[in-house]
């Protein structure tokens, strides 16, 4: 079969190539348990070079729709029941997507959770993919909800004591940590010609699951654990508190639009968005 060159329109040469194959793996073209081209019919095909056809191939991994990739042999296209990944730790996971994220050309990162040190964590494999220049986003805008101190929350807390102020004492100085850290890894890429966006507000909530979105088109949830944390150090004092895990958290992603696999995927991934949106637009304060 003779195919003319995709037009680029001035999009990445990775870009152009994930999109065509994708379009053909979705419009049942490359049908499940088939190959691919080999790697350099491809870069025939789309008159590229090796590296943007690994980076498409990559890109088709990480969505699922490819198997095999790397091993010597051309990519199969996944069966169906593969699209779906059991969920995976916070701190793997959100990588990877965040990763996957920043090969938009405008990125955006909506993020509520208890210290944002799972987001600070994730953002240090793209962000130095960016210093790279293996990804080339123009544009990153984060908003970042934490709990407000302002309010009672019912998490952390002493287990002996739960009105004793100190573990919310303790939790502000892991937020404001771990907000800083956020701002200053994202403010570092405007050396690279990003321009970045972000805010960061509270609401006076204790969140009982991180909630992140991405691209405003991918949702990644997962629940915090209530723990006895009985060796939380504070101001030279070992406390013992009711505490959540969030590093170790599955999270859970769905997404939506005309990648979504059904429509409860995709309403779920609305509702999330409009969750974010009535607690930021309403009683979200600036985070001091």
């Amino acid at each position: 079969m003779t195919r003319k060159p995709a037009s680029t329109s001035g999009r990445r040469p990775r870009d152009v190539v994930a999109d065509a194959l994708r379009a053909r793996i979705r419009n049942g073209e490359y049908a499940p348990g088939s190959r691919l081209p080999t790697q350099r019919e491809l870069e025939t095909e789309f008159t590229v070079g090796r590296s943007a056809v690994r980076e498409a191939l990559a890109a088709l991994t990480r969505e699922d729709l490819l198997e095999n990739v790397g091993r010597g042999s051309s990519p199969t296209v996944a069966e169906p029941g593969h699209h779906a990944e059991a969920p995976r730790s916070a701190g793997v996971e959100l990588a990877d997507r965040l990763h996957a994220a920043f090969q938009a050309e405008h990125v955006t990162v909506d993020a509520f959770s208890l210290t944002t040190e799972t987001l600070n964590n994730a953002l240090a494999w793209p962000i130095r993919q960016v210093m790279e220049r293996r990804l080339t986003p123009r544009t990153l805008t984060a908003r970042v909800l934490v709990p407000s101190l302002e309010a009672r929350l019912a998490l952390p807390r002493l287990i002996d004591d739960p009105d004793d102020p100190k573990p919310r004492e303790r939790l502000h100085q892991m937020q404001t940590s771990y907000v800083h850290a956020v701002d200053n890894s994202l403010t570092s890429l405007a050396r690279f010609g990003v321009e970045v966006s972000l805010t960061v507000r509270a609401v006076p909530l204790t969140p009982t699951h991180k909630l992140y979105l991405l691209n405003r088109n991918e949702a990644l949830i997962g629940y915090y654990q209530v723990v006895r944390n009985e060796e939380a150090a504070f101001q030279g004092e070992q406390l013992s508190l009711y505490d959540v895990l969030g590093l170790t958290a599955k999270l859970f992603r769905s997404t939506g639009g005309v990648e979504a696999r059904d429509d409860q995927e995709a309403a779920f991934v609305a509702e999330s968005r409009q969750f974010f949106d009535s607690l930021w637009d309403t009683i979200a304060t600036r985070f001091d």
